[in-house]
């Protein structure tokens, strides 16, 4: 399962950073992602990471935020800085996993809220 941490309430122009850990049976942990969701709108995607490290992000946040990830720990992060209002949202982790016996599937963390007042 995936478990998602770090939301908060801050102040525009501020950062966080979001952090999201993957356990149970895992064999390998392939592509691994963020997105949000703010009241009334779509998931959107925010940014991805490829086991490899090679990264992608939505044209809104590229510059503010940067998504890393510790293979070792199973784990990933999402560093966001410059907040704005705008990114008020619930974001949520996302990861494709092989677990062990071999079964390769998309799983979603229960997301955190992120605030920004302004």
């Amino acid at each position: 399962q995936l478990q998602a941490s770090g939301g908060g309430l801050v102040q525009a122009g501020g950062s966080l950073r979001l952090s999201c850990a993957a356990s149970g049976s895992i064999f390998r942990i392939n592509d691994m992602g963020w997105y949000r969701q703010a009241p009334g709108k779509q998931r959107e995607l925010v940014a991805r990471i490829t086991s490899g490290g090679s990264t992608n992000y939505a044209a809104s946040v590229k510059g503010r935020f940067t998504i890393s990830r510790d293979n070792a720990k199973n784990a990933m992060y999402l560093q966001i800085d410059s907040l704005k209002p705008e990114d008020t949202a619930v974001y949520y982790c996302n990861a494709e996993i092989t677990t062990i016996p071999a079964l390769t599937m998309y799983y979603w963390g229960q997301g955190t809220q992120v605030t920004v007042s302004s």
